[in-house]
């Protein structure tokens, strides 16, 4: 499996850019089960587009696979190259969910972003690609909504 996919099993720095990250499907390991696979990022960083002052978001990815899964280590430093990248909360949330169809085509996914604070505003960003399929257990994303302190 080493030989198709990018990272797994080799030293890797982070990418520079989101557009230089690759992100490495691998075979379903039980492509004859229904199941959501949860990436859960609290720590997500990435800049804003006109201060160039960071932004944190905590990134919960739910997915249903259809014959291929995101290889873990590539969605890790996928995340990571968004760290000196400039980009609104809504863009780098809408193009990580894009990133991740077009890189496994799931029967259904759903990207939820938590984006902490910006100007005394918190903005949450939701995408996902269509009705959640029928017969997966679908947890709540576990987190809260934004209570001031």
């Amino acid at each position: 499996m080493n030989d198709a996919v990018k990272y797994l099993g080799k030293q890797s720095a982070v990418p520079e850019s989101p557009g230089e990250a690759v992100l490495d499907a691998v075979p379903d390991p039980h492509p004859d089960a229904r199941y959501v696979v949860r990436f859960t990022a609290p720590e997500f960083t990435s800049l804003c587009p006109v201060t160039g002052q960071p932004d944190f978001a905590r990134l919960v990815i739910d997915y249903v696979p259809a014959g291929r899964i995101v290889e873990s280590k590539s969605l890790k430093l996928f995340l990571g190259s968004f760290r000196n990248h400039g980009a609104f909360h809504e863009d780098c949330t809408v193009t990580i969910a894009k990133r991740i169809v077009a890189a496994i085509g799931p029967d259904w996914l759903r990207i939820a972003g938590y984006w902490y604070p910006r100007g005394g505003i918190p903005i949450d960003v939701f995408y996902q690609t269509g009705e959640p399929p029928a017969g997966v257990w679908l947890p709540d994303p576990g987190v809260e909504t934004y209570r001031g302190r």
